[in-house]
């Protein structure tokens, strides 16, 4: 009977040593995941203009990568021909305009793409 007492106290206390540990766990994981975000330092994303993407749609057009009107969008024809015209060239297949690529096509880079 003496023990009775001993026992429930006992096990309060690990129940609430662990809770104690999981509330702590939550919150290590919670802050960690927002300081890695916070000090994580990406370059900026290259993008291409809407000027840029036309005159890429008028080349990729003349060497028949590409069928389309030159929107000035990079939508999935354009994407396609990109892909087509970065094998051609031997270059890496993305289907963006990233910077090599349009430094082969002749497109002049804007003063911030050159920085990037």
């Amino acid at each position: 009977m003496k023990k009775l007492p001993f026992l429930v106290l006992s096990l309060f206390l690990l129940l609430s040593i662990s809770v104690a540990q999981n509330q702590n766990a939550n919150a290590n994981s919670n802050g960690s995941s927002k300081s890695n975000k916070s000090t994580t330092n990406r370059k900026p994303i290259f993008r291409a203009t809407a000027d840029q993407i036309k005159q890429a749609q008028a080349i990729l057009k003349q060497r028949a990568f590409y069928t389309g009107e030159q929107t000035g969008k990079l939508d999935t024809d354009t994407r396609a021909g990109l892909k087509k015209y970065q094998q051609a060239e031997g270059l890496k297949v993305t289907g963006t305009l990233n910077k090599i690529t349009l430094a082969k096509m002749g497109i002049a880079l804007t003063e911030k793409q050159k920085t990037m």
